[in-house]
């Protein structure tokens, strides 16, 4: 790769490291089989100052999402549950779950649901679950009653009793609301198996695909490659953190928590996370991990055209362009898709994460783009403006990525054509 084109991948992200908007980033480029592009701008962390690298170890956040889903569907492919048994088999805990009757309604006015969650809803996120941060009313206080959402002190037997005490805010099955369903996965992928989540996905998913830097906690021998915690300060600064927003996650783990966010609590490198994001687009590795059917299903639209046209998140539509398959976004209208979930030709998949990171994976043009950063805003401060650059920056890259490889015209051309 020529000087001119490795300079101009991250200029956006370089543009934020100097506006004192993140401190550092990594970014790679796969095609049709190989490593077309790697680089990286800026500092790992700012208490060192050491430089970011591309096998800097970053907080991926909701990048875990589809890596849960991609165990989960392991299972699945071994006969280990149906997608549409009730999860009552595995978490009694929610057997009888109660249902708000709309999601700012008092608690006590839940009833019994009409239908059971299924694997099904958890894997779309169908299963009535949210956030307390996208959340009103007393079912916001509530959630928040769960613990932080990724260095949360409960064992995971605690937390899903503790969640099978809360009512969902929607039906079973009924609308796309982003939430807790990856974690409640998670934590039945581990009981089906019969492991610790991370090990289950050491096995299932980081072993068979060379992920050699990817899991719930950086090894001592490799924190020397970690990226620091990084927000901003009441004046809108970049800073040193010593936990992220909302305490969700610390700099140290202590060594003897057991929980395990399958929906936001992983680490990894931007060469990792290419060698999942290829998996789902049928590099040979992945395709030894999924059934051909199944992966179709995972990387395929599932929800309904209501269910897309009413998902929203923080007021804007979610799905303007896209669908959602299992644990990924997919698109469907490439002239429409907004970047932020991925816009390639149909059928590109990716789900960015709070932390800054994205990616995508574009079976059209055999493309995977990934982008990892740490800058850690709370909603608060995004509001204001202050944290948007990271966004930016992956903005950036992607654009200027699929410029240099012609990626555009290709997309479209194909995509027309369907």
């Amino acid at each position: 790769m020529d000087a001119e084109l490795d300079d101009s991948l991250l200029a956006d992200a370089r543009r934020g490291v100097d506006e004192g908007e993140l401190a550092g980033a990594a970014a790679l480029v796969w095609r049709r089989g190989r490593v077309e592009y790697a680089g990286a701008v800026g500092q790992r962390d700012l208490q060192t100052g050491q430089p970011a690298t591309r096998d800097t170890v970053f907080r991926i956040a909701s990048l875990s999402k589809p890596v849960t889903a991609l165990a989960a569907l392991r299972l699945h492919d071994e006969g280990r549950f149906a997608l549409d048994e009730p999860i009552s088999r595995v978490a009694p805990e929610l057997a009888r779950a109660r249902v708000l009757p709309r999601p700012d309604a008092p608690l006590e006015q839940a009833a019994l649901a009409g239908r059971a969650i299924t694997f099904r809803d958890l894997l779309t996120h169908r299963a009535g679950l949210g956030y307390a941060e996208l959340l009103t009313g007393p079912i916001a206080e509530a959630y928040a009653g769960l613990g932080p959402h990724i260095d949360n002190p409960a064992a995971p037997d605690e937390w899903i009793a503790a969640l099978g005490e809360l009512p969902l805010v929607d039906e079973p099955g009924r609308r796309f609301r982003y939430g807790h369903a990856s974690d409640l996965l998670g934590f039945l992928v581990a009981r089906l198996d019969g492991a610790p989540l991370g090990e289950v996905l050491r096995r299932r998913v980081f072993e068979p695909l060379g992920m050699v830097d990817t899991g719930f906690v950086v090894p001592a021998d490799r924190r020397h490659r970690r990226a620091g915690l990084c927000g901003f300060d009441e004046r809108g600064r970049l800073t040193p953190l010593t936990v992220a927003p909302g305490g969700h996650a610390l700099a140290e783990r202590p060594p003897d928590m057991t929980y395990e966010s399958g929906g936001q609590g992983l680490w990894s490198t931007v060469d990792d996370f290419q060698a999942f994001a290829s998996a789902l687009i049928g590099d040979s590795r992945g395709a030894r991990l999924l059934r051909p059917e199944t992966r179709r299903l995972m990387t395929t639209n599932q929800l309904t055209a209501a269910q897309r046209d009413a998902a929203t998140m923080f007021g804007q539509p979610l799905f303007d362009g896209h669908g959602f398959g299992m644990g990924v976004a997919v698109v469907m209208e490439p002239a429409r898709a907004d970047p932020s979930r991925g816009r390639g030709g149909v059928g590109t998949v990716g789900w960015p994460g709070a932390y800054g990171a994205w990616w995508q994976a574009d079976p059209t043009n055999d493309v995977v783009m990934v982008f990892l950063c740490h800058v850690m805003a709370d909603l608060r401060q995004m509001a204001r403006g202050v944290g948007l650059g990271a966004w930016a920056a992956s903005a950036g890259f992607h654009a200027a990525a699929t410029r240099a490889f012609s990626l555009g015209a290709l997309s479209g051309a194909l995509s027309g054509a369907r």
